[in-house]
This record gives structure tokens, C-alpha cells and sequence, in this order.
């Protein structure tokens, strides 16, 4: 009998152990081009957003990238797979080459990591790296690498040295968000100290003004760009460029030099996948050295007009914040409890050894990167100069074009280019960075509010010009009153979205109104959502109001996809009422119908103390009771028949009210966002903030031209704090007796929101 996987001599069947490994060729080749996906996404990321500084975002350094990488470099492991052509043997390189070539684009991703995270990182990194070093020495030593021995044995080099400036860059990262962190903090002290004193200026020119200090402050402290400035990572981009310049050379020789090789005969396991696999590392390795090249290049035609001014002692001067973390370890007591004096002498002498080791490497590491600096400088030095003189030839061309045609009122705009200067952020070593930065600072900020001026929304802005009321926010007032009952669930608080989506709502459910008119409402409406979305969330500072705006987003989910409020089709609604009144009355019977549904112990049980952490659809249905009552009540006290397009009118102006009041926290919102994150969103935050601002330019201008009463941001934040705040204020301000009882009378009716 023949036992399943041995032959007829008893040995072990091994004649199918080798069938799977072109498909295995094509997992390494899937892995290789993920890689060049990653990395090339990150380049085109970089070029359309122009930072040429190349940040991580797609394909930075974690378990996941790490884990394609592995896969990407099985060739340099695989320690016994017989690698007999020319592609066989080139393919190893490209897997090394690679590896070089990803270490190099992972540099600025440690910036944006914790310490636990950067520790866990490094070591994975590290344990990989010592691995596939240790595998090629020995296929090295093996025969299995029988060619390019020397390109193995310097790309091997520079991989190691890439583990040592990631590691010891990785030192640096704590010590430099500390700094920048309180540095942000004064100079965001100083840019609203200043922008308090200009209460004259329009809004959008201040907030403008105000952005572009805080993205000068935010991006110039982003940890993803002051790892990506420094030497480590110029140091790394020039080797990355050698190491793709090592396998490009080899592939040259192969072909055009075939006589200086002797490859064997025969064929590898992997067959017909090796060509794949050669293929997408070629392309990864291309694509992976943008990057690295990019920033780079720029570091050195920075440094070009100033490197030959310095002297020798100032440019190997190594910096405070290299070895700040080094020093600060070393001096700090141990936090171990030894009873033996030996033992602890021994533990603090091997720790005081051991940091004196590091300090050192640190302080080499730095050396040779700024030596690396300075001889790509060197190299290249004719070719800046050239670039260069023609940029200061192109500049004063355009100056003087921008002199004859610019109004006088532009001419500031070079002493404002100035002043952004005081507000960038830097480290010892980088003075002739600053005037550099905050130019090109200037010019992103103006670049995003383009951006956002493209994709302002158009049917928002028409129903503020038509609808907003002249005399005030009225509509802010009289959408709700406290004369009517939440039939026993408490009154739940309001946020921006729910008033305006059940207002909506109510609009469109009425009769013969212009099906045009609809469309243009609800696409206004969906516009302003996306504001008053983020209004809600970044202004709700205890999130009470969550389940208040997921309310909101359900209803107006149904309302605009599939013109359904809570399942109730508002079409048919519209079709069978003969008048508004009966709209109106039919939505607020379908609401308190909704409420009904629910158990009464059950809706104990999620209100407690807190009404607005009632179910989602009792919160809708709530809002639209109240809201549609307060209509039929105020419908009562007219004296002449009100027709479904007067009515309509009147909640577009109620609707309009509402969001002109909404949006007027723009200012606080985008102040928020600049300083309410931590140092590795900011720079974000901040580019969102004036992509915002150019999104919503017309809108702040037209709030502007309507003479809108001014808002204590501080007081009215959220609907119910604007209604109260206005409605106290003209209280206090009626001018007589008479008029002060007309308007206790109209209160009884109008008075809404506690």
C-alpha cells in the first residue's frame, strides 16, 4: 500500500513541491505593485496639493505596509530556491533595492506617531531589515547570489544606514513636537491679540488675514514636514537615488555589457512570474524615488545661494534638539527597585554607557547626513546656480508686470508676505528657511480659497439673497413655541439641522407650489447641510446633540432620496390635502401617531434625566409635532386664508432665517478648527478651515451686506442660545408701555426655544 505523499519506495513524493511557485511569483509581484500604489499615490498626492515635500499619508510606515513589504521582498529571503538566469539574478537586486527605497519614503511618517507607536514600528522595521540582510549573506555565501556581489554589498549598506537615520530620527520627533507645541500656542496668543484690534474689517478679509497666520504656524510645525526638512531625511533622499542609480547600472550592464557576466543555464522555480516580478519592482522602485529625489533636490536649491557663505564650523555644527532626548534620559534617575548598591551602580553605569554610546552615533549620523548635503551641493552646485539666476530674472519680470498693473490698494501685499515671517515656526539651524516658507505659505493659502471659490454653493446662496429677512433674524424666533406640549416627553434641546430639515419637510408637502421652487429649496438645503453639520459637531462641545443630529440626517435622508418622512410618502400627502392647514394638520397627527408607537416604559428608560437621548425617530417625530402645531397656532390668530405659496414663502424666509443665524458661526467654527486639534491634525484642520472659507466668501460678504445684528459667539452658538439671546434683547429694548404690551401679547405666541 502507497501512504498519500510517498512513493513506491517509501521517500517522500516531492515531484508537485515546486508547481505553486509561479503563483507565489505573482503574490510577490501583487505585493511589489501595491507598493509602487502606495508610494505613487503619496507622489501624486504631493504634486496636485503642491507640497514637494512629499508627505506619508497613503503609504506610511505601519503593521500593514510592513506586512506588504515582507511579501514584496520574498525573493531576498528565500534562501535555497535555485536562481539561475540573468532575470533571476536581477530580481534579487530589485527586492533589495526596494526595500531601500520604501525605508526612504517611511521617513516622514514618524513624525505623525506616538512614541509607543514609533518604538513598535522601528523595532518590526529593524527586525525585518537585519533579516533580509543576514538571508542575502548567506545566498551570498551559498551561491545562490553568484553575481552583483558588490551592488548586494552597497545597497545591503545603505539599507543599514537607513535603519540608522529612521531609528535616530525617530529620537527627535518628541523633543520637536514639544517645542512647536508651545511655540504654537504663543504665536496663536499673539495672531488673536492682533486680530482683536481690527474690528473695522470685513469679515472674510479678517478671517482671511487670521488663516493665513495659522496655516503659517501650523505647517510650518506639522511633523511630517520637519522630519521631511531636516538633514536625516535630505541625507536619505540622496542615497535612495543611488541605491535606484545601483540597479539601473546593473540592468544597463546586463544588456549592453553581456560578456563581463557568465549566468547559468536553466530555470528558476518561479519560471515565467520572475519577469513580473523584475517588472513591478522596476516600476515601484521608479515611482518609490519621487519622493526621496524631491525633497532632496529642494533641500539642496535651498541651501545653495547660502551653503558657500557659511563657514565649516557653523555647518557641522550639530544642533541642540538632535540630542536633547539623549541628554534628558541620561540625567534622569532610574525608576528601578534594587536594594543592591552594586546592582545599581552597575545598571546606572551601563545605562550612562549606553546613552553616551548613542549620543555619539546621534551626533555621527547628523555629520555624515550634512556631508552628504554638502557634496550633492557640490555636485550639482553649477546647475542651481543656473536655476537659480533664472528665477530671479523671471521674478523681477513679473514684478514689474504686477507694478504697472495692480491698483494701489495690492501694494501691501509684499509687507503682508513680511509680517507672515514672525509667524513660522522653526528649529535652530533653519533661520534662512523662514523668509522661504512663509512666501510660499502665502501663495497656498490664497491657493485653497480658490479652491474652495470654485465649489460654492449655488442654490444656498440663492435662497439667502431672496428669502433672509430684512428686519432680522426672525425666523430664528418664531419656528417654535413653548405654549405647546412634547405630549410628556420633556422638550428636547435643538440643534442647527433639525428645525431646518422639518421645516423642509413641511414646505415641500404643500400643495400646487412650482415644482421648480422645490427643487431649488432642497438643494439649497442639502448644501447647507454640509455646513451645519460641521457647525454641530465641532460646536457641541459636551455632545449632548448627537442623537438630535442623527435625527435630523435619518429625516432628511428619507426626505430627499425617497421624498419619505419616517416611511411616510409626503408626495401623496400633498396630492390628497385640499389646503395647507389640512398639510400641516395631517403631518402633526402623523407625528403624534409616531410618538404613540412607543411603550411608555420603554421611552422612561432612554429619556432619564436627558431628553435628547430619546430614539432618533421620536426626536423627528417630536420636532415636526411641535413645529407644525406652532404653524396651525400661529395660522389662527390671522384674520385672512393663507395659500400654499404664501405659506411657502414664509418657511422659505423662516428656513432662510434659520441658516443665515447658523452661519454666522463660521468665524467661531474656523477659529476652532485652528487651534481645538493636537499637532499631527492641524495642519489639516487648518487647510479645511480655509478651503471652508473660500467655500463660503459669498456667503460671509452677503450676511455682510444684510446688515445682520451682530452675535456674541459666546452666547449663541446653538439654536436655542441665538432664539433666547434675541428675544431678551428686544425685551429690553421696547420703547414704550404700549409697545412693550404688544409685545408680551405677541411672545405668548412666538416665544420659542428655553
Amino acid at each position: 500500500m502507497v501512504w498519500q505523499g510517498c512513493n513506491t519506495d517509501g521517500n517522500v513524493n516531492d515531484s508537485k513541491f515546486n508547481e505553486p511557485m509561479p503563483w507565489i511569483g505573482i503574490y510577490i509581484a501583487a505585493a511589489s505593485l501595491l507598493c509602487s500604489i502606495g508610494m505613487g499615490t503619496d507622489a501624486f498626492a504631493a504634486i496636485r496639493h503642491r507640497k514637494f515635500w512629499f508627505p506619508c499619508k497613503f503609504f506610511p510606515l505601519n503593521a500593514t505596509s510592513l506586512t506588504i513589504i515582507a511579501v514584496a521582498t520574498k525573493l531576498s529571503m528565500d534562501l535555497n530556491t535555485s536562481m539561475p538566469r540573468c532575470y533571476d539574478q536581477l530580481s534579487k537586486l530589485s527586492s533589495n533595492v526596494l526595500m531601500c527605497t520604501v525605508m526612504s519614503n517611511f521617513m516622514p511618517s514618524i513624525g505623525t506617531m506616538e512614541n509607543r507607536e514609533i518604538f513598535s514600528n522601528v523595532i518590526a522595521l529593524g527586525i525585518l531589515v537585519i533579516t533580509l540582510v543576514v538571508n542575502v549573506c548567506i545566498q551570498m555565501a551559498t551561491g545562490v547570489i553568484y553575481v552583483f556581489w558588490k551592488e548586494h554589498a552597497v545597497v545591503m549598506f545603505i539599507m543599514l544606514v537607513f535603519l540608522l537615520f529612521l531609528s535616530f530620527s525617530a529620537l527627535t520627533v518628541p523633543t520637536t513636537k514639544h517645542y512647536f507645541e508651545s511655540k504654537y500656542t504663543k504665536k496663536y496668543e499673539i495672531a488673536v491679540r492682533e486680530s482683536s484690534k481690527e474690528t473695522d474689517m470685513p469679515v472674510f478679509k479678517k478671517l482671511r488675514e487670521d488663516l493665513m497666520k495659522y496655516w503659517t504656524m501650523a505647517h510650518t510645525s506639522c511633523p511630517q514636514f520637519v522630519v521631511a526638512r531636516s538633514v536625516t531625511c535630505t541625507a536619505s533622499g540622496a542615497l535612495c537615488l543611488f541605491s535606484a542609480a545601483i540597479l539601473m547600472e546593473a540592468w544597463l550592464r546586463t544588456y549592453l555589457m553581456p560578456g563581463s557576466f557568465r549566468f547559468c543555464s536553466g530555470q528558476s522555480d518561479y519560471k515565467w512570474s520572475i519577469t513580473l516580478i523584475l517588472i513591478a519592482q522596476v516600476i515601484a522602485v521608479g515611482v518609490g524615488a519621487i519622493g526621496p529625489a524631491f525633497r532632496w533636490f529642494l533641500a539642496i536649491r535651498i541651501r545653495c545661494p547660502n551653503e558657500w557663505r557659511k563657514s565649516f564650523k557653523d555647518e557641522f555644527k550639530v544642533e541642540k534638539y538632535w540630542i536633547q532626548r539623549l541628554v534628558e534620559w541620561r540625567e534622569c534617575p532610574i525608576g528601578l527597585s534594587i536594594k543592591s548598591w552594586h546592582c545599581r551602580k552597575l545598571v546606572h553605569d551601563t545605562r550612562n554607557l549606553v546613552a553616551d554610546l548613542c549620543t555619539r552615533m546621534q551626533i555621527s549620523i547628523v555629520l555624515v547626513s550634512k556631508i552628504v548635503r554638502i557634496v550633492s551641493t557640490y555636485f550639482i552646485h553649477f546647475l542651481l546656480v543656473f536655476i537659480f539666476c533664472f528665477e530671479q530674472l523671471r521674478g523681477k519680470l513679473k514684478q514689474n508686470k504686477s507694478i504697472s498693473n495692480i491698483e494701489g490698494s495690492e501694494s501691501s501685499q509684499p509687507n503682508v508676505k513680511q509680517d507672515l515671517s514672525r509667524f513660522v515656526l522653526y528649529l535652530e539651524g533653519e533661520d534662512n528657511l523662514v523668509d522661504l516658507m512663509a512666501k510660499r505659505n502665502c501663495n497656498a493659502t490664497d491657493c485653497w480659497i480658490r479652491r474652495g471659490r470654485k465649489n460654492q454653493p449655488k442654490y444656498l446662496l440663492q435662497i439667502l439673497e431672496k428669502h433672509v429677512s430684512s428686519t432680522g433674524l426672525k425666523g430664528a424666533e418664531t419656528f417654535d413655541s413653548n405654549q405647546i406640549p412634547s405630549l410628556g416627553y420633556g422638550k428636547a434641546p435643538n440643534c442647527w439641522a433639525l428645525p431646518v430639515v422639518t421645516l423642509t419637510t413641511i414646505a415641500v408637502s404643500l400643495p400646487n407650489i412650482d415644482k421648480m421652487s422645490i427643487n431649488c429649496l432642497m438643494r439649497g438645503v442639502t448644501e447647507a447641510l454640509r455646513y451645519i453639520r460641521l457647525i454641530d459637531q465641532n460646536l457641541d462641545e459636551k455632545e449632548e446633540l448627537i442623537h438630535i443630529r442623527r435625527a435630523a440626517d435619518a429625516a432628511w435622508l428619507g426626505v430627499d432620496l425617497y421624498h419619505k418622512w419616517l416611511g411616510v410618502d409626503i408626495r401623496k400627502i400633498a396630492v390628497q390635502a385640499t389646503g395647507p392647514k389640512e398639510v400641516i394638520q395631517e403631518l402633526a397627527d402623523i407625528a403624534k401617531n409616531k410618538l404613540m408607537e412607543y411603550d411608555q416604559k420603554t421611552m422612561a428608560a432612554c429619556v432619564g434625566d436627558n431628553p435628547s437621548k430619546l430614539p432618533v425617530k421620536v426626536l423627528a417625530a417630536n420636532s415636526m409635532y411641535r413645529i407644525a402645531q406652532t404653524i396651525l397656532k400661529d395660522q389662527k390668530t390671522s384674520y385672512e386664508e393663507i395659500t400654499s405659496v404664501k405659506l411657502f414663502e414664509e418657511l422659505s424666509t423662516m428656513i432662510a432665517d434659520i441658516l443665515a443665524a447658523c452661519l454666522t458661526n463660521i468665524p467661531c467654527l474656523i477659529h476652532m478648527e485652528c487651534i481645538c486639534s493636537i499637532i499631527e491634525e492641524r495642519e489639516e484642520r487648518v487647510c479645511r478651515a480655509i478651503y471652508a472659507l473660500g467655500l463660503t466668501e459669498k456667503i460671509l460678504k452677503l450676511l455682510d451686506q444684510k446688515a445682520l445684528p451682530c452675535s456674541d459667539t459666546n452666547k449663541m452658538i446653538c439654536v436655542d442660545d441665538w432664539h433666547v439671546f434675541r428675544k431678551q434683547d428686544e425685551l429690553h429694548f421696547s420703547p414704550s408701555s404700549d409697545s412693550e404690551t404688544d409685545a408680551f401679547n405677541s411672545v405668548d405666541i412666538r416665544l420659542s426655544i428655553d
